[in-house]
Order: structure tokens, then sequence, then C-alpha cells
């Protein structure tokens, strides 16, 4: 059964006042309290917090991270998942990642020559049909291991290091900035979507595919069943590290609905806030564009529009 909800039309935000307040906030990665080490290759410097660097034999089978998403810990669970993360989503999913995927890449709708930064790439399977249609794409991802086993699978991709909070790139520098799955995963969403801002030219583009919540009301008690008890048992028997598919559950269940999301998106220096849902809810893919220069440094900057 196809649940993509392909052909729905997006749906326009009306904001409310869930603002990202304080303007651009620093994580403790970003503000220097961390040590640094290089990601795999030459490339941007990648930060961890203090002490050594991670080394591959430091992640095991049972790493996991909470809800106070520690970047140590977020990064340490998804390295521990790389190995089997493409067909562990295949399988936990019932084939509607795939599915998922082919959404973002209509939304992007990426065009030759066109600078696109796919963020939290993983393994770089996301980043493959914007290379396809002949962009300049940097697959950007906060796991060494996630970064290993995508050069391993995709060594022609430009992979790099990076943290949300503080991209290792100018201001300006991509036409498009799309995130799959990952911004549930950032320690501070809001100065993550106004650093997302800051490296998107004015009147570029924001695409974000994150968990959501299921809207129709008896779906909802199904889907939740599935995530807190069907979900990690079938985990166990696929992936690498099933512990971090307990920490998925928890943090779906966790998540802003649709309308909250769009919300801290649109106070992030962001316009034209969309949204379409993907599998009658379960995904949502939000939408929006790059403002002003002066409107992507704080929380002043103009609000959705309403459709």
């Amino acid at each position: 059964m196809d649940l993509s909800g392909r052909g729905r039309h997006p749906r326009r935000h009306r904001p409310r006042d869930q603002r990202c307040r304080g303007g651009r906030r620093r994580s403790p990665v970003a503000a220097g309290a961390a040590s640094t080490t290089r990601g795999p290759g030459a490339g941007p410097q990648f930060r961890r917090t203090r002490g050594r660097p991670l080394r591959s034999g430091d992640v095991t089978g049972g790493t996991r991270a909470d809800l106070g998403k520690a970047p140590q810990d977020v990064a340490a669970m998804f390295d521990g998942v790389a190995e089997r993360y493409d067909l562990t989503n295949d399988v936990l999913s019932l084939g509607q990642a795939r599915l998922w995927r082919r959404a973002v890449a209509r939304a992007v709708d990426a065009r030759p020559d066109e600078r696109v930064l796919d963020l939290a790439a993983g393994t770089g399977s996301s980043s493959l049909p914007f290379v396809a249609a002949g962009a300049d794409v940097v697959a950007c991802d906060f796991s060494i291991g996630m970064l290993r086993v995508g050069r391993r699978a995709h060594p022609r991709l430009r992979m790099l290091a990076g943290d949300a909070l503080a991209l290792p790139f100018r201001d300006g520098a991509f036409d498009t900035v799309t995130i799959s799955f990952g911004l549930r995963n950032v320690h501070d969403v809001c100065a993550a979507l106004t650093e997302m801002a800051r490296v998107t030219r004015p009147g570029g583009r924001l695409v974000v595919c994150e968990f959501s919540h299921p809207t129709w009301r008896p779906f909802r008690t199904v889907y939740s069943g599935y995530l807190m008890s069907a979900l990690p048992k079938v985990a166990r028997r696929v992936s690498s590290n099933p512990e971090a598919y307990v920490y998925l559950a928890e943090s779906i269940q966790a998540w802003p609905d649709q309308s909250r999301l769009a919300d801290r998106i649109a106070s992030a220096g962001w316009s034209d806030v969309a949204w379409s849902d993907l599998s009658y809810g379960i995904v949502a893919l939000h939408r929006a564009r790059r403002t002003a220069d002066d409107s992507a440094k704080g929380v002043s900057g103009p609000r959705s529009r309403q459709g």
C-alpha cells in the first residue's frame, strides 16, 4: 500500500506564538567547550565533547542517546548503527523510507550546478538524487561512522563532517539546504534552523523531512503501539545497534507536531513555510524560503504567510 501521500496539496503555515526565542544560541559544542578532531579525510573540523577523539573501537552495539540529546551520545549512537543503517530503515519503515526519499527529491527539485547542502546525510543515500540531477552537492553529517560507511559506498560523493550548530560553511553558500530525519536529533533545534538560514543564500530554499504526528486519529493508537512495542523488537533482529531504535521511538513521540515545527522554522529566518503530510502524517515534509539578510540573525524576522 502506498502511504506516501503523493499529490496532496501543501498546507500553508498559520503562525502561532511558538517562536525560537533569544536569537541564535550556541551549544557547548559550538561555543568552544569541545575538543576538536578531524572528520574522515581532509575537510572542516569536526567537534566532539571534551576528552580524547572517538575511535572506531569505542562504539559497541548497545549505544543510545536519551532525550537530552547530548551531542557525543547522539554521534556515538549513529556510529553504532552505521553499518546496517539503510537496510534497517527499509525494514522498519516497511519500505516507506524509499518513498519518503523520493518525496524529498521532488521537493528539493535540484537543478544542474545548484549548490545543495544535504545535512544529516548519514551514509549519503539521500544525496544521490541531487547528484543525479547535476547539482553541486555536499553531504554533511555529525557521525564519523556514518561518513565512513558512506565513503565506501559512494566514493565520488563529497562528504564532510560537521555540526548543525556550527556549520563549516560561509554565509549564503548554498541555494538549498535539506535535512531528512536529522533535525529531531539536534540538541538545539532553533539554533540549527538559524544556522541553516545563515548558510543559505537570500531566496534559497529549506526542505525538512522529519517524523511527525499522524493526522488520522484512529491510526495514532496503532502507530504509537508500533513505535513503542513492535519497532524495538524488529530492530533487535536487523540493526547493529537495537538500543538506538528505542531512542528513535521516544524521540518521535516527544517531537512537535507539524504546525509547531513550522512555527520554529518561521521564527528562525525562514518565510513561506508550508508542509505536506506523507504516510498520513507519520512523516511531514516542511518547505520554506530564506528571508532577507537582516532577518536570519535573530527572532524578529518575518513569519510565514497564511495560505
